[in-house]
């Protein structure tokens, strides 16, 4: 039986429900990224003015709690390392601002770009960084140990197509995007098949191509 809603001469059908529930995950979920961009964004900033800030500094700029802060960064490393790669990559939302295209296909290639302008230079943070990941507690069921800025960027990449996609399809295509591009992908590339960084980065684009047009197959 459907829920019950005031002003309501009727009860809600389950569809409607379902549909309330994922937009209230999806609202956790956003406000979470929310609050983390947040934390990461204002250890950037005192990293970029020279400081070598603690855990009290970056709450008073990012304006939240050090318990929040250690909700979302249990090791300060990880935090510090997240904003140095962030500092290295500032450039790109700058690119992604100037692109005019609604091809997601283009706009990957223009992400991959840029993300392997600097990867290969920046390789020992990255591997520093996927192991204080791995190394860190288990996190709540819906909330990664990492990734947010990675996720909005092929959220933007594909967002185009959004509407052509069922929900399902769309998730699926970021969670298969995030595979391949990324540091795993990049070091799975150079350690385990031994390419170097402009065949990898050619594999890695490739590879997002075929993840489009497979969404889009299946609509």
């Amino acid at each position: 039986m459907g829920e019950y809603v005031e002003g309501h001469d009727t009860p809600l059908s389950s569809d409607l429900q379902m549909t309330r529930a994922v937009d209230d995950t999806s609202g956790r979920v956003a406000q979470r990224r929310r609050t983390r961009r947040a934390i990461v964004d204002a250890t950037m900033q005192l990293l970029a003015e020279g400081a070598e800030p603690s855990i009290g500094d970056i709450a008073a700029r990012a304006d939240v709690s050090r318990r929040t802060i250690y909700l979302y960064f249990p090791a300060i490393d990880q935090l510090l390392l997240d904003a140095a790669v962030g500092l290295a990559n500032a450039d790109i939302d700058t690119v992604l601002d100037t692109v005019t295209t609604d091809d997601p296909k283009k706009r990957l290639s223009t992400l991959i770009d840029e993300l392997y302008r600097t990867m290969a230079g920046t390789l020992p943070i990255g591997r520093k960084l996927i192991k204080l990941t791995v190394d860190l507690p288990a996190p709540d069921p819906d909330q990664p140990r990492r990734g947010y800025r990675r996720i909005g960027w092929l959220e933007w990449a594909v967002a185009p197509i959004r509407e052509r996609l069922a929900e399902s399809t769309y998730e699926d295509l970021v969670s298969g995007l995030a595979l391949v591009i990324g540091w795993e992908a990049f070091i799975v590339l150079l350690d385990v098949r031994a390419l170097t960084p402009e065949k990898a980065r050619g594999v890695t684009e490739s590879a997002a191509h075929a993840l489009v047009d497979a969404a889009l197959r299946s609509g």
